[in-house]
């Protein structure tokens, strides 16, 4: 893979992919939304409500899975210094602060009706929260420094600190008290979700998915031309100015 580290090399695979991930975006999205939202049948217990669970599951997966991969490229960056990893990790945690931003506010919306709250301060819901903060402190520790190659490696190492959180988020409900239900897909034999239901979550689960790659693309693309273009205003600068000598007196 060390290969595609190079920034050229990924602009031209990535021009040949970005068309079939977007448009794999869009057909799931077409599929999945109608299906989830109008089709698929209410649960017998949350009645409508359940249709939050097709935007809040996929968007807290997502979540988990844009920070183990911004900690996976910081440790790139750590060990091999491949500047492609600071462009991917630089451009993939807005991405992951927006999924689980979306994961939060739509929990408050079906914790609502469901628990009677908007909020509580249990495991899962404080360490979504954490994990919420860790890619705020990535997006501003990259942008901190005026030399981008600093402020990456702060941001890096921010990065790896955060990985601890991540096992809490996922087994929260259960190691601890929490009003969120445990496992009902990974869980072993069959997933305690109605076919009905489990079919269009897969759906919407593979197009969000579809859309954080097409997204991570355009995004690590454009940091790439961003640091090209940053490195021409930089040579521009130094060309236009006059070099400096040892003055001489007039008449000399």
């Amino acid at each position: 893979m060390h290969q595609y580290a190079n920034p050229n090399r990924f602009l031209t695979l990535s021009d040949r992919i970005l068309p079939w991930l977007s448009g794999l975006a869009v057909v799931l999205f077409a599929i999945g939304l109608p299906w989830a939202l109008v089709v698929a049948p209410p649960d017998y217990q949350q009645g409508e409500t359940v249709r939050i669970m097709y935007v809040h599951v996929p968007a807290a997966w997502l979540a988990v899975f844009c920070y183990a991969g911004l900690a996976a490229l910081s440790a790139a960056s750590l060990i091999w210094r491949h500047v492609l990893a600071d462009f991917a990790a630089r451009a993939i945690a807005p991405i992951g602060a927006c999924f689980t931003f979306l994961a939060l506010a739509s929990g408050a919306l079906w914790g609502k009706p469901m628990w009677g709250t908007w909020w509580v301060w249990d495991a899962r819901l404080t360490s979504v929260l954490i994990l919420f903060f860790f890619y705020l402190g990535h997006i501003a520790l990259s942008r901190a420094f005026e030399d981008p190659t600093r402020g990456a490696r702060a941001a890096a190492i921010l990065a790896l600190v955060g990985v601890v959180n991540l096992p809490i988020v996922k087994w929260s409900v259960d190691w601890w008290s929490s009003l969120h239900q445990p496992a009902s897909i990974s869980r072993f034999g069959t997933p305690a979700i109605h076919p009905d239901i489990l079919i269009p979550l897969l759906i919407m689960a593979a197009a969000y998915f579809a859309l954080f790659a097409a997204l991570a693309l355009i995004r690590t693309r454009t940091e790439i031309w961003r640091q090209r273009l940053r490195v021409l205003r930089l040579t521009r600068i130094e060309r236009q100015q006059p070099l400096a000598g040892p003055s001489r007196p007039a008449g000399a």
